[in-house]
């Protein structure tokens, strides 16, 4: 019988609260995206403007996350999401004061450096929390952070703009529980790195740690499909709430509940399904989370495609459809998180985590907003112009950027085209990390001799 390495006593309870501020992360980063039509008016913004307020957010969550992740591998993890939890959180609350474009870009940048101290340090806690064979349903569970963040931003969001009449007000409130949160990280109790792995870690730091993680194939492709991954995700909440406002005319409340069905409650059915499926897939079969993602990206791709080249169909429909391709892309998270710390040692799992979203949000997440808003005013204009217009209008920029999220099924395409590709190296790297550690059970029975 194979013996698995123990589970740290506290690690339910530390995910609970791990899951708890990642669902306050995307609520927080959720916010303009559904207030993004106000703000539009108010501030006579173009569609590659309100791309830019998500790209810059991203890119310097990307660029502080490398020394943010390097420090939760050297440094004490909980005081690192602490700090992190209150400075996104009281500059969420000061989002709220921001008089003009650029001074709510500019604190939109500085909410980016708060949170991108929390995923590294987490991911990381949780590699440590427990085993290989359990990784996939614990990561799925803190992943639940995001479809619930999402719910509860989309379904709350635009009646607290009703109510208020105003869309500063979600931002005072949300910083609220983040700062109650911030207190209680401070108090966890973290167990020693390596310790789900039953080898001994040693506290020496790994000579040329970058090098190190970049050395590993399997890595390389995740990566790459993780770039192309956020590129859809981010691009598709960044406009999905402007893109049924114009093109289907609903309000913004009602835009921003069906945005929620779409991003919030598939994630509820596909990280707990996909985090149960991905383990027993990953026991059985050493690429079968892997391949588990590529099939599903491409029912991803297929569906949110139909929805889109279906044009003007009845918005229930149209919820629906994408809604199904939504439902399966959620399992990139179970499958791909869970892989990359199969392939990476524990003292370098925060510094992997670092490099991959940086690649995710510096290349993906941070060009899908820009990209499709760059997109929409170009088909916009063309729209205008091909019905002989002089004056722009609502109705050629609801042309515009419906077409421009054609983008959003290519790039889920090209992310299962990635996901494949790390699948072929998977074995072998998984293999090759198992021989550092010298023993542990992140391969199922068999898997080594498939390595070769």
């Amino acid at each position: 019988m194979q013996q698995h390495p123990p589970q740290a006593a506290n690690a339910w309870r530390i995910l609970f609260l791990l899951f708890l501020a990642n669902l306050f992360n995307f609520f927080d980063r959720t916010i303009p995206a559904i207030i993004i039509e106000p703000i539009r008016v108010e501030w006579h913004l173009s569609d590659f403007q309100l791309g830019l307020i998500g790209t810059a957010f991203t890119l310097v969550y990307a660029l502080a996350g490398l020394p943010l992740g390097r420090l939760a591998d050297t440094g004490r993890r909980s005081r690192i999401m602490g700090w992190g939890l209150a400075v996104w959180s009281g500059l969420t609350a000061i989002n709220g004061l921001a008089w003009n474009f650029w001074s709510f870009l500019l604190i939109r940048m500085g909410i980016g450096i708060g949170e991108a101290s929390y995923a590294p340090a987490a991911n990381s806690l949780i590699g440590d929390l427990f085993p290989a064979h359990k990784r996939a349903r614990a990561m799925g569970i803190f992943m639940l952070g995001l479809p619930l963040g999402l719910l509860l931003a989309f379904f709350s969001i635009g009646a607290m703009v009703k109510a208020f009449d105003s869309w500063r007000a979600p931002f005072f409130i949300a910083a609220v529980p983040g700062l109650l949160l911030a207190a209680f990280m401070f108090f966890i109790r973290e167990p020693q790195r390596g310790a789900a792995e039953r080898v001994r870690v040693t506290a020496e730091p790994v000579a040329r740690p970058l090098r190190t993680v970049l050395a590993i194939r399997t890595f390389w492709w995740l990566t790459l499909a993780g770039l192309c991954f956020n590129f859809a995700t981010y691009a598709s909440n960044s406009f999905m709430v402007p893109m049924l406002q114009r093109y289907f005319l609903l309000p913004l409340e009602q835009a921003a509940v069906a945005t929620g069905l779409i991003c919030g409650v598939t994630g509820l059915i596909g990280l707990t399904v996909g985090g149960w499926l991905a383990d027993r897939l990953h026991q059985r079969y050493a690429r079968g989370r892997l391949l588990l993602g590529a099939f599903s990206m491409l029912v991803a791709c297929v569906a949110t495609g139909y929805a889109l080249l279906a044009g003007r169909i009845e918005v229930g429909l149209f919820v629906g459809v994408f809604s199904l391709g939504w439902l399966f892309s959620y399992n990139f998270y179970t499958c791909v998180y869970t892989s990359i710390q199969d392939v990476i040692e524990p003292r370098l799992r925060a510094t992997a985590m670092a490099l991959f979203f940086a690649g995710l949000y510096l290349l993906g997440g941070g060009l899908g907003p820009v990209v499709v808003g760059l997109l929409s005013d170009h088909f916009s204009h063309g729209a205008m112009l091909a019905a002989g217009a002089l004056e722009m209008n609502e109705t050629f920029k609801a042309e515009g950027l419906h077409n421009a999220m054609y983008l959003i099924p290519v790039a889920l395409c090209l992310t299962m085209l990635a996901l494949f590709q790390a699948a072929r190296c998977f074995s072998a790297d998984a293999a090759r990390m198992q021989g550092t550690l010298g023993g542990g059970d992140t391969l199922p029975a068999g898997a080594a001799a498939s390595a070769g």
